[in-house]
């Protein structure tokens, strides 16, 4: 049937605003509408363009959900090569590369652009009449693979430009934020799946994988950082070329400098040496380029790179410690998890004390024995590992660890699923498990019960006062004053933010719950699917996999968990007790006492993970930005801050310490 009038206007002015708030979010770093307007807007356009499939264009930002399954990746030919870079380890060879630059240009003047070397992988975007045409990976240079249907899933990169350009092709990188890569591992260890060895291997095969819906997942971002090919403009310089980039609406990093000789360029490349550590993505060095487009056409090109531009690499961060035991502990879904205990030693910017060494396969593959020197780094900064064994130390008094057959809490015999590396306990009612369980419900991303920390939960289970989460809301003050460090105030504040955590959001409730494979998300669609716990708890398989964000795997896990008598019960109880089972809007402790508010996280808090701390504020209507600018309200100083402080000190933004972080949040 034709298409109202009135409707092409409804999905282009939907379009436009869509558009407009993915920039302001993913470029500009500033939302200017909570998530569930966002959502709305969202699920309209979809409503309408599936009603009326004439009005589907490649460029909707519908699109960025991720389309059908792929049956590979087909090659494509770059405009102009991608060429790679030659690199500099050291100052002398910095300067060897300027008096190389020098030397050819005859002394002229020379400005060198700074960039942070985003660790990610890097991608050519072709855009005709302004609209994304297609998406690439470097390959080997000149030819890359189409990995179009991918890209169009990354919320920072436009698939419409702000400002036409006929023909345009632009290079960046794609990267993995360091939280979202400790998030994918967590679910993949869970899962039992191999993990990622660090965010640019996760970068990459997120990209690279044939359902655009998992790259979808992935929370991926790009910085781009320069021109491939463009028609119909002129640019003298490459800074020029990036501000026009940042114009038509593509991220580009904050962190670039220009400086007139390489004694200030060196200077920079040091000061990153140790803040790095402090970004939220990984950088493992600087890239130097000329700025002038004149002078890098004249400097040319080598067979295989640029002579206008060196990539420093940043020296890897390992140090070597001794490993003094390795233990077991028993996860919330019954992975047998092996830490390595570590004598104390600094990489990355802390002290590193533990290593979790995943599973049996790793030990035996790495040939890790107690007692072994061995050498360690922070996986992409953020995790850390063990890289090798130097049995060349070893001194005969090594002992090799023998992984359990039972299980060390309830000495119940572990299972080995075929095909997956994890070793699990399978006793439902294993302490270990329920503790687990029960520290997980509690969190600040679940139930979010303030004051209800590990230390009183192994309290209150050792004196039998609770079994299962229900049981907390069964807790009376002459229960709580006879704990150790529990106060009359403790008590009562306790008792409080029990009550207070019946009206969480139905979500929080379903991931509070544990079960396996739900995570946040997958439990906000859930909740917004089938509007109560109830609904969810009949749920059939193939209901289950109309939801965005479940598939079979999760789909199965749901359907037994619910079916489970333990369980049943303990819904009842929770539902007995009054704790909120249904989706109701701005239902819970979340509030807008925030709302506006723009926060930004530096240095290591006490209490509070990043995530977990980002979250507290998003609960309470602000954000949480990477970077300092004239836009934040706040910067919240943790222990060993890094360059953001003294950002937040140049612009004269307010500062707080963790208490007083803790009073805004109420």
């Amino acid at each position: 049937m034709p298409v109202p009038d009135n409707v092409r206007r409804e999905v282009e002015k939907l379009r436009r605003e869509i558009e407009e708030h993915n920039y302001n979010y993913y470029v500009l770093d500033n939302p200017t509408i909570p998530d569930e307007q966002y959502d709305q807007m969202l699920r309209r356009l979809i409503e309408l363009e599936e009603k009326y499939p004439e009005l589907k264009t490649l460029d909707s930002p519908t699109q960025r959900v991720g389309g059908q399954v792929q049956e590979g990746f087909e090659p494509v030919k770059h405009l102009v090569p991608m060429l790679s870079l030659d690199n500099a380890f050291n100052e002398e060879e910095l300067r060897d590369f300027d008096r190389r630059v020098r030397s050819i240009i005859n002394d002229e003047p020379v400005e060198y652009v700074v960039e942070l070397k985003i660790d990610g992988l890097a991608v050519s975007l072709l855009y005709e009449d302004g609209r994304l045409l297609r998406g690439a990976t470097r390959g080997d240079g000149e030819t890359g693979e189409d990995i179009t249907e991918n890209l169009k899933t990354v919320g920072s990169i436009p698939l419409r430009l702000r400002q036409p350009v006929s023909r345009l092709e632009v290079r960046g990188e794609a990267y993995m934020p360091k939280e979202a890569f400790a998030r994918l591992n967590a679910r993949r260890e869970e899962n039992g799946e191999p993990l990622f060895a660090n965010p640019r291997n996760a970068a990459a095969g997120s990209l690279r994988q044939l359902d655009p819906k998992v790259t979808a997942s992935r929370s991926l971002s790009t910085f781009i950082y320069g021109i491939g090919y463009v028609e119909g403009r002129q640019m003298d310089t490459h800074i020029q070329g990036l501000q026009f980039l940042k114009e038509l609406g593509f991220r580009i990093n904050p962190d670039i400098q220009v400086f007139k000789d390489i004694s200030g360029v060196i200077e920079y490349v040091k000061s990153w040496q140790d803040r790095r550590f402090d970004l939220s993505y990984v950088i493992d060095g600087m890239v130097i380029k000329v700025n002038s487009l004149k002078q890098q056409k004249k400097l040319g090109y080598t067979a295989k790179s640029p002579r206008w531009a060196i990539a420093y690499k940043f020296p890897a961060e390992k140090a070597q410690t001794k490993v003094e035991d390795i233990k077991i502990s028993v996860g919330r879904t019954g992975v047998l998890t092996p830490t390595a205990y570590l004598k104390p030693v600094k990489v990355a910017g802390s002290t590193v004390s533990r290593a979790v060494l995943h599973n049996e396969d790793i030990i035996k593959k790495k040939n890790i024995k107690i007692g072994d020197t061995v050498v360690v780094h922070k996986a992409g900064d953020v995790i850390p590992e063990i890289v090798e064994v130097l049995a060349e130390k070893r001194t005969g008094s090594e002992v090799d660890f023998v992984y359990p057959e039972r299980c060390p809490e309830c000495g119940t015999k572990v299972e080995r699923i075929e095909g997956e590396a994890a070793v699990r306990c399978p006793n439902q009612d294993c302490p270990a498990r329920n503790r687990e369980g029960l520290f997980h419900f509690v969190s600040r991303p679940a139930m979010d019960i303030d004051g209800l920390g590990p230390a009183v939960i192994s309290q209150l289970l050792r004196a039998g006062l609770i079994k299962d989460a229900a049981d907390l809301y069964s807790l009376k003050y002459e229960d709580l004053i006879k704990l150790e460090r529990i106060g009359e105030k403790s008590a009562r504040n306790l008792l409080n933010a029990v009550e207070e955590s019946k009206n969480r959001s139905l979500g929080q409730l379903i991931f509070a719950l544990g079960i396996r494979h739900v995570g946040q998300t997958a439990a906000k669609k859930l909740a917004k699917h089938f509007g109560t716990l109830q609904k969810l708890a009949q749920a059939s398989r193939d209901e289950l996999l109309a939801v965005p964000e479940v598939g079979p795997k999760m789909a199965d896990s749901i359907v037994r968990w619910f079916q489970q008598e333990k369980n049943q019960k303990l819904l009842e109880k929770l539902i007995s007790a009054g704790v909120n089972t249904e989706d109701v809007e701005n239902k819970g402790l979340e509030n807008n006492s925030l709302e506006g508010t723009t926060f930004v996280l530096t240095g290591t808090l006490r209490e509070f993970t990043r995530q977990e701390a980002k979250e507290a504020v998003e609960a309470r209507g602000g954000r949480v930005a990477s970077s300092v600018s004239k836009k934040t309200d706040y910067v919240v100083v943790g222990e060993n801050p890094g360059s953001k402080l003294k950002k937040a000190q140049e612009l004269g933004i307010k500062t707080v310490n963790e208490e007083e972080f803790k009073k805004l949040l109420g």
